[in-house]
C-alpha cells in the first residue's frame, strides 16, 4: 500500500468516526428534546444569556438534528468539503465552549450525548480535543477529501428523512427510552412509607449525584465516590428511615403547605403532571380532568401535579369553571425538575402501582375511562415490562436501520 492510498484511508477513516460520535450525539438529543432544552438552558445561564431561555427547547432539538446529520454525511462521504467546514467550525466552537467549563466546572452536565451518556466537564474537553485532532486529519487539506459515490446519496436522504420524522415524534410524545430516575420499573420514596406516621416531619439538606443516567439523594455525611457527578440540591421532607440510594423521590404539597407524598405510593394512582401551567390551553385541562374522573371511577387514586402556586393556578383564564371545580379535588404542587424528570410530556399521565412506576402516557395519549378501567385488570409488572421493553426495541430497531442504510447502500 503506498503512501497516498494509506493517507486517504487514514481522512476517511477519522472522518467515519466522527460521524459515528456526531451521528450517536444527534440522535440520543432528538431522543429527548425536553432533556436537550434543559440543558441548553443551563448553558445560557452559564454564558449569562438568560433571556434565550425560552428558546432553548427549539435551539437544542436544531442543534441535534444539524449534528445527526452531518454525522451521516460523514458516514455516508457525500457533500465533503461543506460537510467538512461546517463539521470543523462545530468541533471548534464545542472545543472553545468545553474549555470554559473544564476551568470554571460549574454543577451541570455536558449533554453531549443526552441523557444517554454522562460525562464529566474535563471529559467533554478532553473528547473534544480528540475530535479536533482527528478533524484536523480528516480535512485538511480541503481540497483532497476524496470523491462521494452517488449512490451514497440515496441513502443520506433516506436516513435524513427518517431523522427528520425521528424527531417530529420525539416533539409529540414522551421517549421511546427513559433515562431519567423516574423509570419504569423504579419505587418512589415517600416520607410516607416510613415510620408509624406519628413522628414530626423535618426537612433534610440533599444533595443530587448523577451515575450512568440515574440519579441518587445523599447528605452531607454519606456523600458518594468520585465516580458520582453532582447535579443540584434540595431540601427533602422526612419522616422515619433514610431514604435509598437512587430512589427517585416524587415530592408534593397540598394549597396549605402539607407534604402529601403518600397518596403517590399505595394502589393504583394516576398522576398528572403540568410542569408549565401556562402552556396549556383550555382543551388540555379539559382533557386532565377528563383523565381525573376516569381514573377516580376505575378506583385510582388520581393527582395532579402542578409546578406553581394556588394563586398562579387560580389565575389561568383558559381554565372554565366546570372544569376547574373538577381539578380542585386532586390538585397538589410539587417542584418542576421533578415533574419534568417525572414525566417529558407538559399535561402527560404516569401510572403508579404501590409506588412502582408501571407506564407514561404522553398529553396527547391520555388513557381513555376504557382504557383506565382495563388497568386495573393489567399485572403491574408484567405491563411495566411490555410497554420498556417496546419502546428499547423501537429504539434500537431504528439506530440500527439508520447505520444499516449509511453503511451498506
Amino acid at each position: 500500500m503506498n503512501t497516498k492510498i494509506f493517507h486517504y484511508r487514514l481522512k476517511r477513516l477519522c472522518a467515519f468516526i466522527i460521524g459515528i460520535v456526531f451521528l450517536l450525539a444527534g440522535i440520543f438529543k432528538l431522543l429527548d428534546p425536553v432533556g436537550a432544552g434543559l440543558v441548553v438552558e443551563e448553558y445560557f445561564r452559564f454564558l449569562h444569556l438568560g433571556f434565550l431561555i425560552p428558546v432553548a427547547k427549539a435551539v437544542a432539538v436544531i442543534l441535534a438534528l444539524i449534528e445527526a446529520l452531518l454525522g451521516a454525511a460523514l458516514i455516508s462521504g457525500i457533500f465533503r468539503k461543506p460537510v467538512a467546514i461546517a463539521t470543523s467550525v462545530l468541533i471548534l466552537f464545542f472545543t472553545v465552549l468545553t474549555l470554559f467549563l473544564a476551568i470554571f466546572n460549574p454543577a451541570m452536565d455536558c449533554g453531549c450525548f443526552g441523557e444517554v451518556i454522562h460525562l464529566t466537564n474535563f471529559q467533554t474537553f478532553i473528547k473534544n480535543l480528540i475530535l479536533l485532532l482527528m478533524a484536523s486529519l480528516a480535512f485538511i487539506p480541503l481540497n483532497d477529501l476524496g470523491e462521494s459515490r452517488k449512490r451514497k446519496y440515496v441513502s443520506f436522504g433516506i436516513v435524513a428523512a427518517s431523522l427528520v420524522a425521528f424527531t417530529l415524534y420525539s416533539l409529540s410524545s414522551i421517549p421511546l427510552v427513559d433515562y431519567t430516575s423516574f423509570t419504569p420499573g423504579s419505587d418512589l420514596y415517600s416520607a410516607g412509607n416510613q415510620g408509624d406516621g406519628e413522628s414530626e416531619d423535618r426537612f433534610v439538606s440533599t444533595f443530587i449525584y448523577e451515575k450512568n443516567g440515574q440519579e441518587g439523594a445523599f447528605t452531607l455525611d454519606k456523600l458518594p465516590d468520585s465516580t458520582w457527578t453532582f447535579v443540584r440540591t434540595e431540601t427533602i421532607r422526612m419522616n422515619g428511615p433514610e431514604f435509598k440510594d437512587n430512589t427517585p423521590i416524587l415530592s408534593f404539597s397540598d394549597s396549605t403547605g402539607t407534604y402529601r407524598d403518600e397518596m403517590a405510593t399505595s394502589g393504583n394512582v394516576l398522576v398528572m403532571s403540568v410542569y408549565d401551567a401556562q402552556g396549556l390551553k383550555g382543551d388540555a385541562w379539559t382533557k386532565i380532568a377528563q383523565s381525573t374522573e376516569g381514573a377516580r371511577a376505575a378506583g385510582f387514586t388520581p393527582l395532579i401535579l402542578v409546578s406553581g402556586t394556588k394563586q398562579m393556578l387560580d389565575s389561568l383564564e383558559v381554565i372554565v369553571p366546570s372544569v376547574r371545580k373538577d381539578l380542585i379535588p386532586s390538585t397538589f404542587f410539587a417542584d418542576r425538575k421533578t415533574l419534568l424528570s417525572l414525566n417529558r410530556s407538559n399535561g402527560g399521565a404516569t401510572w403508579f402501582n404501590d409506588g412502582e412506576l408501571i407506564e407514561k402516557f404522553p398529553l396527547s395519549k391520555l388513557p381513555s375511562d376504557d382504557e383506565i378501567l382495563a388497568m386495573t385488570g393489567y399485572d403491574p409488572t408484567e405491563a411495566m415490562l411490555k410497554t420498556s421493553t417496546k419502546g428499547r426495541l423501537r429504539f434500537q430497531g431504528f439506530l440500527l436501520y439508520s447505520f444499516a442504510l449509511l453503511l451498506l447502500i
